[in-house]
Parts: C-alpha cells; sequence; structure tokens
C-alpha cells in the first residue's frame, strides 16, 4: 500500500554522482577525486540500481530528478540521458517532471551544459559559492569569478531554470562587503538562489585549520546580523526564503528540496545516497555503500548496493519529520503528525515546550499548521533543542 500523503508531497528520485576535479576544504559530502572513471561502466550500474528499486515502488508518479554529487557536471551527458530515460521507462512522471543538474562553473562543465540540456535537464544549480577570486581561492573551488559570470549567463540562455549557491558569514566579512556581492549576485539571478552561511563540518580541511588556529569563524552575532539582513534584501528583491537558505520566487522553488523538507518519499542510487520510501504503512531508511568502488562492485555482483533498510520508528518519524519541516516558512500541516505519528501535535509534541516557544515568538500555530517566525527560522537549532528536547 502506497501512502497518499506521501504522494502528495512528491516522489522523488536522487542521483549521486561522487566525483571531484578537487576537494572542497568546506565539504563534508561523500565526493572523492578519481583520476579516471568508466563512464560506461558507471551508467550501467546505475541502471541497474533504478530497476532494482523501481520493482519495489510500482505505481508511484515520479515528481522530480536530481543529479547531485560529487560534481554531476562531470558526468557524461549521454549517461545523465540514459538515467533520464530510464526513470521515464520505469515509473510514471509528471507531465512537468523537473530534472535538475549540479554543475561547477568551470569551462570544462560549461561546455557540456548544451548536451545536459539536450539530455533533458531541465534545471541546473551552479555552485557559484562566491564572486571575489581570493575567496575562491580560500574555498578551494576551482573557478575565477569571471568563470562563473560566464556560467551563470550560458546557464540562463540554455536552460529553463536555473538557481546558484553562495556561501556568506566567512572569516572577516563585514556587512558592507556582503551587501556588494549580494547585489551583483542579484543582478545575475534569474528565478532561486541559495544562500549558505560558511559551517565548520566535522572531519573537514576547514575543522584542521581551525582548530590550529589558521582562521576564525566569524563571531555568532555578526552571523545573525548577515542573516536577517540577507532575508530582508531578498524578500525585496522579490525573492522570499521559502527555506532558511533558499529563495525563490513564488512559483519557482526546488520541487525536488520541497519533497525533502516535506518529509516525502524519494529513492536514493549512487554511492552513500539516502532514501526514504513509504511502504505498507512503514517508513523506510535506506542507505547505499558509501565508497564509489564498494558501491560500484556491489551493484554489479548484487544488482544493488543498499547498505542499510531500516523502518523509521515513530519517535523518530517525528524527529525527522520537524527538524525538516521547519525549515519551511510554510511549516508542517497538522495532518502530516498524525500521518507520521498516529498523533495530532499536541500529542505529539512537548506541549510545555510548545507553548513557550510559542509565547516567545519563535513558533506559530495557526489554520492546522505549525510553523516557525523568521526569527524562529533564524535560531532554528535552539528551537528544535526544545521542541524535541
Amino acid at each position: 500500500m502506497i501512502s497518499t500523503l506521501a504522494d502528495e508531497r512528491g516522489f522523488g528520485v536522487y542521483v549521486h554522482w561522487p566525483f571531484c576535479r578537487a576537494k572542497c576544504p568546506y565539504c563534508d559530502f561523500n565526493s572523492h577525486v578519481r583520476e579516471g572513471v568508466d563512464q560506461s561502466r558507471w551508467r550501467a550500474a546505475l541502471l541497474t540500481e533504478l530497476a532494482h528499486y523501481a520493482e519495489q515502488t510500482q505505481g508511484r508518479t515520479v515528481t522530480s530528478l536530481f543529479f547531485g554529487g560529487g560534481t554531476p557536471s562531470l558526468m557524461e551527458p549521454e549517461t545523465t540521458a540514459a538515467v533520464i530515460d530510464a526513470v521515464k521507462a520505469h515509473w510514471a512522471t509528471v507531465a512537468d517532471l523537473e530534472i535538475t543538474l549540479e554543475a561547477n562553473p568551470t569551462s570544462v562543465e560549461i561546455e557540456r551544459f548544451r548536451g545536459f540540456r539536450d539530455a533533458g535537464v531541465n534545471r541546473v544549480s551552479i555552485g557559484v559559492q562566491a564572486l571575489d577570486d581570493q575567496v575562491l581561492k580560500f574555498l578551494g573551488r576551482q573557478h575565477s569569478s569571471g568563470e562563473a559570470i560566464r556560467a551563470l549567463e550560458i546557464g540562463r540562455a540554455t536552460f529553463p531554470r536555473l538557481s546558484f549557491d553562495l556561501i556568506y558569514a566567512r572569516p572577516g566579512q563585514s556587512l558592507e562587503a556582503w551587501q556588494d556581492e549580494l547585489s551583483t549576485a542579484l543582478d545575475l539571478a534569474n528565478s532561486h538562489i541559495s544562500l549558505y552561511q560558511l559551517t565548520i563540518e566535522p572531519g573537514t580541511a576547514f575543522e584542521q585549520r581551525v582548530a590550529r588556529g589558521d582562521f576564525q569563524t566569524l563571531p555568532e552575532e555578526e552571523q545573525a546580523t548577515l542573516f536577517d539582513w540577507t532575508a530582508s534584501r531578498l524578500e525585496r528583491a522579490g525573492l522570499p526564503a521559502y527555506e532558511i537558505s533558499n529563495h525563490a520566487r513564488p512559483g519557482e522553488e526546488s520541487r525536488h528540496n520541497l519533497t525533502y523538507w516535506r518529509y516525502g518519499d524519494y529513492i536514493g542510487v549512487g554511492p552513500g545516497a539516502h532514501g526514504r520510501l513509504t511502504l505498507d504503512g512503514k517508513k523506510l531508511a535506506t542507505r547505499q555503500h558509501r565508497a564509489p568502488e564498494a558501491w560500484l562492485e556491489s551493484v554489479e555482483r548484487e544488482g544493488h548496493a543498499t547498505r542499510q533498510r531500516n523502518e523509521v520508528a515513530t519517535a523518530a518519524r517525528l524527529q525527522e519529520m520537524v527538524m525538516m519541516g521547519l525549515r519551511l516558512a510554510e511549516g508542517i500541516p497538522a495532518a502530516r503528525f498524525v500521518a507520521e505519528t498516529g498523533s495530532d501535535i499536541d500529542a505529539a509534541l512537548d506541549s510545555k515546550a510548545l507553548k513557550r516557544l510559542i509565547e516567545g515568538g519563535f513558533l506559530v500555530l495557526e489554520n492546522d499548521r505549525l510553523r516557525t517566525t523568521n526569527e524562529g527560522r533564524a535560531r532554528l537549532d535552539a528551537v528544535l533543542g526544545n521542541l524535541l528536547a
């Protein structure tokens, strides 16, 4: 039995391409540098794993397909086309299927844009990260600001929909410097932009550099000032924050990411990819082998590389749903609490903490929907810590 509510939230397919030209010092994603990649072998393995999951999810309608990484724009367009064709062959798809591919703005990858468009990609997400050459060097990026601007211009001319990422709240960054950089970015923006504050993730090169004292992160008060100003500036520009770090013109939100944040179902294929599937009333968490070579060999040997396939307990479903859903400006409808936990909002959550956060101006419960205020989203970690303690 398929969950109707899950269908309403969309049903996505995520394909992970784990390879990069270089490892960025802030990145904790499952990405790897390899001298050579056998594209035909990898293409066959991705198609095999898609077929494996298609057998388990017959009757579903795919609403989005997302190529992430790593750097999917290093994938051959022929591989992208083969995956797109396979998804359309295995499942019904909506007429306006969103097909997103992440790309870096190096000249090598820009030259592939037309091939990806011809393969069926209709939305590109470009990892610009900064519009300053010195900052790009600090972030370990392989492109210049000039290449980034050229990539955005070509991307806008090539794909129907385009988004790009910037990282701010960098060490020593002033509000005035960010205002200038964001002004330039808005001149280049189309209908969607993702703005992430720099975080130091465990296991990254940046974590080691901070520990050595090579640089310090921006003080929290300054980060908060940048966050608040950024939200206000994007609102005035007609790209309000529909999620903590994501801004879009109405109707141009990332449908694939909305499926995640609305706690919908999605399949994850490729090394380290995660998935969530509702089957027979149970929510299953899946995870693939993380190491590229181990994943490839497992798929070729067994037809898939699923390392974990566990039922998500009710308490964990509540936690995941709340952590994801309160990131969204739209919040979480009351019906979702019942569908995922069997309880209404008051019974599922700590009522005293809920009341305290509402009175404090961090949460709003109205029209059968729980959502964060602007202040609540800016301090979401603290809100969640109190709500889910």
